[in-house]
């Protein structure tokens, strides 16, 4: 008489998980030397083979210290360097058109993907739109003061000027006379 699959060995049917050491920053997972807890298949399959976390044994979990050092140094790199693109940051100056029709009503409007675009042109940093802290797009004329977040601890401000084409074109005139 045979048995059936469940009666075999009575598998566990729920998902198993395994202690690893991060290698290296994981997004959403952890950063260097963290020891976490994820699942079996995912370590198995993806972290170990990649290379970028190894099991946590009690051998491995001496090298640790090693791992933390590494992420210390790294951690202080990326302060200093969003330090750094603060500064720059602050004496940035910006300065966007927006056209408006006759009615006052804006055509379109000036987003977070076309700030970081014009800051990275003007400041060579690498900004990413989603660091820029707009609650919506402008769509009127006017001096704005746009928080950019560069790193968890640093918060840094870039001052936008939006305004019309044609009060460029109006200066261009008063300077030629």
């Amino acid at each position: 008489m045979s048995r059936s699959f469940f009666e075999k060995g009575k598998p566990d049917l729920t998902m198993a998980t395994v202690d690893v050491i991060l290698k290296e920053k994981i997004e959403g997972l952890g950063a260097e030397a963290d020891v976490v807890k994820v699942k079996r298949g995912y370590a198995r399959n993806f972290l170990v083979p990649q290379g970028r976390a190894y099991e946590a044994t009690k051998g491995n979990l001496r090298h640790v210290e090693h791992l933390k050092e590494v992420r210390a140094k790294r951690e202080a790199e990326e302060i200093a360097d969003a330090e750094n693109a603060a500064t720059r940051l602050k004496k940035l100056r910006l300065s966007l058109e927006l056209a408006v029709g006759q009615g006052g009503k804006a055509f379109g409007s000036i987003t977070t993907a076309d700030i970081a675009d014009l800051i990275n042109e003007k400041s060579k940093l690498d900004i990413d739109r989603h660091q820029l802290l707009l609650d919506k797009p402008i769509k009127s004329h006017g001096s704005y003061d746009i928080p950019v977040k560069l790193h968890p601890d640093v918060e840094a401000s870039v001052t936008v000027r939006v305004k019309a084409p044609e009060e460029e074109a109006d200066t261009e005139k008063e300077e030629e006379s």
